[in-house]
Parts: structure tokens; C-alpha cells; sequence
């Protein structure tokens, strides 16, 4: 199913501390550099609408949080939400989080990863554009430190497979453990917008936490 187009941000609302540019950022990015206060920081891969961030961001005041989106109307969209509620421990980065991880985020600089359902790319000419391949999760593993959490939601089990047994010929990680699907209390309790369709739909998710070994 297509994405419906982003919801515009607030004319008004000022973008500029929580929308970043990734052509933009240094090489190597510290990701502290981007907030006032130094905390251990997570990143989300992808972040759509900007759910997580906002809703991880006001329940973890002890840590940062960035997401990459590389669609910049959600990304617009993401950084809004943020700006409107004042988040000083979020920001939102426009452009390919693959490069993000690979080229800019220096070694052991992270202290979680969020993959939540990325674009399984179905057609065999396409499956090389798929986040969670054993590249991408070497680069993961490099920049996560040791015994923070990389978690993969997905609802393609053929994909999640895969991922695991992507991420088990890293060495980086530990065994996968499944995560538990929290129960919902209200309509946007949920990790990311998709996830909230899914289980509404009574569509299973596929969950995993991984450790970065020490």
C-alpha cells in the first residue's frame, strides 16, 4: 500500500534545531554534537511520520535520539512533531541512513539502533536495497557500543529470517531475543504508525532485541 502524503509541519514552527540536513553533517559526526546536553544516543533507521521519536524521546528524558528518514516530507513531518512538543533530546536527519552508519557515525558512538519495518523490497532485482543485510549490520555492530541493543521489528518473516541469520554471520551480536508486543492503552501507543495498522489488522510482527557482543 502507498504512503499517504506527509502532513505539512506548522508554517510557523521554527525547524531549524531539529531538522538536520545529512549532507550536511561532518565526517566523522559526533551524534552528541547535534544536542545541548551529552547523553548516550540512539538512533532510529528510518523513522516515517516520527512515532518513536516522539513517543521515545518524552518517556527516555536520560538519553538522545535520532532518527534518519531519507523521504524528506516525512522527515519535515518527523522533525515537526519534535519542534511543537520542544524536544531537546531528538532531532531528525534528512537523508540515507545507510550512509549515516557507514560513513559518518564514528566506531562504538551509539547506544541503541531501532530498525522498525523497513522496505522488504519484494522483487529479486530490488532485495540488494534492503536495510538489514550483513553489510549494513557489520557497520551496525561497529558503531553500536558494547552491550547496547539493536532491535528489528518486522511483518515479513522471510525478512526477519534473514536478518537474523545476517546478523549471526556478523559475530557482532549476541543470540536474538524475541521482544514482547506491549499492549496498546491508547491509539498512538504504539512504536511507529505501521505497527499500529498491523496489529490492528491482527497481522503478526516479528520481534527481535540484539546485544552487541563486548
Amino acid at each position: 500500500m502507498p504512503r499517504r502524503p506527509p502532513r505539512k509541519p506548522d508554517p510557523g514552527l521554527d525547524l531549524s534545531t531539529h531538522l538536520l540536513d545529512l549532507a550536511g553533517l561532518p565526517q566523522p559526526f559526533d551524534p552528541n554534537s547535534v544536542f545541548p546536553v551529552a547523553r548516550p544516543v540512539e538512533l532510529e533507521v528510518g523513522s516515517g511520520k516520527g512515532l518513536f521519536l516522539a513517543s521515545a524521546s518524552a518517556a527516555t528524558t536520560d538519553r538522545n535520539f535520532l532518527g534518519c528518514e531519507i523521504a524528506h516530507g516525512y522527515a519535515r513531518m518527523a522533525a515537526g512533531k519534535l519542534a511543537a512538543a520542544g524536544r531537546d533530546n531528538a532531532r531528525m536527519i534528512h537523508g540515507d541512513a545507510g550512509f549515516l552508519v557507514r560513513s559518518l557515525l564514528p566506531d562504538a558512538s551509539l547506544a541503541g539502533m531501532h530498525v522498525y519495518f523497513p522496505d522488504p523490497w519484494w522483487k529479486a532485482r530490488h532485495r540488494k536495497r534492503r536495510v538489514l543485510s550483513e553489510p549494513f549490520l557489520l557497520q551496525a555492530g561497529r558503531t553500536l557500543a558494547p552491550e547496547a541493543l539493536l532491535h528489528v521489528w518486522t511483518d515479513v518473516e522471510e525478512y526477519f529470517l534473514e536478518a537474523m541469520a545476517a546478523a549471526r554471520s556478523t559475530g557482532l551480536f549476541s543470540e536474538p531475543r524475541e521482544e514482547p508486543a506491549p499492549e496498546a492503552v491508547h491509539d498512538l501507543d504504539y512504536r511507529t504508525h505501521f505497527e499500529r495498522r498491523t496489529r490492528l489488522a491482527g497481522m503478526p510482527v516479528w520481534r527481535a532485541a540484539l546485544t552487541r557482543r563486548g
